[in-house]
């Protein structure tokens, strides 16, 4: 006997078939979906409210010929036709210029024609997402005209009545239009960050627009109604400039990522090459990460520039990558070199920069490691640079390197107590070291834990975290050849 009353059930089916036909939902309805259905019969009411009282308030106004009317709704349906998309839900294009124009020359029935005509190439499926758009447009072009009628009259004729009216218009328009779409946007899960991208793009166009449309207008009203078509010029002209912003923020982005890809690369490549050094010899294992970090860390703390900072942690990385073209054995004898062997050693600087120029962009990288083994007093290898000459990233590094060394298990010693170690860098002081590296580096151990003394710890873990806090830089984008 229930068989004529429609249940809650087929109700609610019903309602999900209507909301997935209309907005083109493909899941059950969730509140979201049914507040966007009610905000949805709420603006087209509020449109039809806001249609019929331009109507009966003013209709067309007189005296004006229609065809410039006509003019203008096909520059905005070929204006939004070149929307720019700021994010995935949300676009921008200049099709508010001829609205707001034929708000202040007509009405604000002409102006809800001209909205209308504009989203006419986004009639179709989902119909929700057109509907939705035509009555927001619709309904702030309408208020937009009431306004610009009632700060000056069809008949005003004065430039600056003329520009209240087109800068009351324009702000109603492009506010209304905003205020009521950020709604749908919240709704549709949008961000208040793209809502905020959207709001400053809407804000910085209102200043520079209202002056040529309110120019526009006097010239229609005082010149001829021909200048209507004057209008076109600008308004493309805009709408190229709103591509190009496109297309620039877009090749801007895709340049921001493929930086970090090639940062990833460069130190991918300076991983596998450290990799390479450690699998050989193990009792430096773990050496070169000590000393990329000790070497970013002393580049900070004299306040050397991020780009200057990574490149020491990059330097101290690689830093003994030469040792991998040494005779088998050398790296690993129990006892002290021999004269021979000593000399074969102090060959490594030399290879590891052979080795690094076949790296594009690593020359600086290579100059460093050649010198990293240069002493102030001129006493070094290869070249025996004195003081200045020698670069600042490779008297960093040999402080560094030295101190690890010192601090680390070597085959023919254990390793030094960390204050054993520092004495020991003291006292080289101004005739190996830099006295200024020196004392900067004493001042970091003097206030560091006992595991970072050592090198030991996450701070020199070996891999991409080391680098997470200084920003990519240009110099550094490599690819092996």
């Amino acid at each position: 006997m229930f068989d004529g009353i429609t249940l809650k059930g087929d109700f609610q089916d019903v309602e999900g078939r209507l909301a997935s036909w209309f907005f083109g939902f493909e899941r059950p309805l969730g509140w979201r979906d049914r507040a966007l259905l009610g905000y949805a019969i709420w603006l087209g009411a509020l449109f039809a409210v806001v249609a019929a009282a331009a109507i009966a308030d003013q209709g067309l106004t007189p005296g004006n010929p229609l065809w410039p009317l006509g003019v203008l709704a096909l520059s905005a349906f070929v204006a939004e036709g070149q929307s720019v998309r700021l994010s995935p839900r949300a676009e921008i294009s200049v099709s508010f210029l001829p609205i707001v124009l034929a708000a202040v020359i007509y009405g604000p029935v002409a102006a809800i024609c001209v909205s209308v005509t504009s989203l006419l190439l986004s009639f179709r499926r989902p119909y929700g997402r057109w509907f939705l758009w035509t009555s927001t447009r619709s309904i702030a072009a309408g208020c937009a005209g009431m306004v610009a009628m009632a700060v000056a009259s069809p008949a005003e004729s004065r430039f600056g009545g003329l520009l209240a009216a087109v800068a009351a218009a324009t702000v109603v328009e492009q506010g209304g239009d905003f205020v009521l779409g950020a709604i749908v946007a919240r709704l549709r899960g949008g961000t208040l960050l793209e809502i905020g991208r959207i709001a400053s793009a809407v804000i910085v166009t209102i200043p520079l627009y209202v002056p040529i449309t309110a120019l526009l207008v006097y010239t229609y009203r005082e010149v001829s109604p021909w200048s209507v078509a004057l209008f076109l010029f600008p308004a493309f002209a805009a709408q190229k400039l709103f591509l190009l912003y496109k297309e620039q923020r877009a090749t801007a982005e895709e340049l921001g990522r493929a930086m970090v890809r090639q940062e990833k690369a460069s130190l991918s490549f300076a991983t596998a090459l450290v990799a390479t050094l450690d699998a050989r010899d193990r009792y430096t294992a773990g050496h070169s990460t000590a000393v990329a970090t000790y070497a970013r860390d002393i580049a900070a703390r004299l306040d050397l520039s991020a780009e200057e900072q990574q490149m020491a942690h990059l330097c101290g990385l690689v830093h003994d990558i030469g040792k991998v073209g040494l005779p088998p054995g050398l790296l690993e004898k129990p006892g002290p070199l021999t004269l021979a062997e000593r000399r074969l050693m102090e060959d490594h600087p030399v290879i590891g920069e052979r080795i690094l120029l076949n790296v594009d962009d690593y020359a600086e990288v290579a100059t460093i490691v050649r010198h990293h083994h240069e002493r102030i007093d001129g006493a070094g290898y290869p070249d025996g640079l004195r003081d200045g000459e020698i670069p600042l990233i490779s008297r960093i590094i040999a402080v560094a390197d030295a101190y690890n060394a010192m601090t680390s298990d070597r085959p023919y010693r254990d390793a030094m107590p960390s204050h054993v170690a520092r004495i020991r860098i003291a006292e080289g002081v101004g005739s190996q070291f830099d006295t200024g590296v020196v004392a900067v580096f004493e001042a970091i151990l003097a206030g560091a834990t006992e595991n970072y003394r050592c090198g030991d710890g996450d701070a020199f873990t070996f891999g991409y975290s080391a680098l997470r806090e200084v920003p990519s830089t240009p110099q550094l984008r490599v690819v092996a050849s």
